[in-house]
């Protein structure tokens, strides 16, 4: 299933002069769409302005897009799409240059299909070594910059484990690798503060809007390791899997949320 469109057309390719490629100089969204249509389409391009703007892109969807992106997902059953925004070619150095032309860059592919066993079975978490870096004018944002992500992933995981949690450079929670992480308590549910790193989940968003809608005390705050071996329940988030309940972080035990199976049928995230 894969392709890619550049500007609207199909491609294979973009300027090796891009300044996506030359220094991350962009941000991205994965959206998954079942049954012909794109779920949360509306949140995503909202997402991505917001983010754009932080990093000072010109840009919002056109009609052209936005089309494009429901066609893709009207002729196709399942999958996702991955849309990728860079400040487009220009400037040897890292200075932006005064015109950006924003490039996009749309591609279509396969849902991975381990993610309906994890809804159903639960994960793992091991805790990873790669920590992340405090950076508050881009935590939050899903930019191009991913190599600590590379790292994190170039690790092997030990038998018996599907991801890793990440901590920052203080050794409080942040995420999984790829996923916005909850934690359920005695009396309320807490997701760590992404404020100085980590990435604001479109998914995470719209869980924490369920939670509260559910009568949930919902906190976000620093989140230390200690606090895990407190929490009765755990689960991550992200677009592509929805809600995923973890078994266990390391060798602390975690029971299934006896509510997450209802915010995945209500949010339609069921693979």
């Amino acid at each position: 299933m894969n392709q890619v469109w550049v500007d609207g057309e199909l491609a294979s390719q973009v300027s090796p002069l891009d300044r996506g490629l030359a220094y991350g100089d962009g941000l991205f969204a994965t959206m998954r769409f079942s049954g012909g249509e794109l779920q949360f389409l509306t949140a995503h391009l909202q997402r991505l302005t917001q983010g754009a703007r932080r990093l000072g892109l010109d840009w919002c969807a056109g009609d052209a897009l936005i089309t494009l992106i429901k066609q893709l997902a009207t002729t196709h059953v399942d999958g996702c799409l991955k849309l990728i925004l860079t400040r487009g070619v220009g400037g040897r150095g890292y200075t932006a240059p005064e015109q950006a032309s924003v490039t996009e860059v749309l591609s279509l592919s396969t849902i991975p299909g381990h993610y309906g066993r994890w809804q159903t079975e639960g994960i793992s978490l091991k805790t990873s070594e790669v920590m992340l870096a405090g950076q508050p004018l881009l935590a939050g944002i899903k930019h191009l910059n991913r190599l600590e992500q590379v790292l994190i992933k170039s690790k092997q995981l030990p038998v018996g484990f599907d991801d890793w949690l990440v901590m920052d450079r203080k050794h409080t929670v942040i995420e999984s690798s790829m996923a916005n992480l909850f934690l359920v308590g005695e009396h309320c549910v807490f997701t760590p503060d992404i404020s100085m790193a980590g990435v604001a989940g479109m998914m995470r968003e719209q869980v924490i809007y369920a939670l509260i809608e559910l009568g949930f005390d919902l906190h976000v705050g620093e989140v230390t390791y200690s606090q895990l071996s407190r929490c009765r329940h755990a689960f991550i988030t992200n677009s592509l899997f929805g809600i995923v309940d973890i078994n266990r972080i390391d060798e602390i035990k975690f029971e299934r949320a006896p509510f997450t199976d209802s915010i995945r049928h209500s949010l339609n995230l069921n693979l």
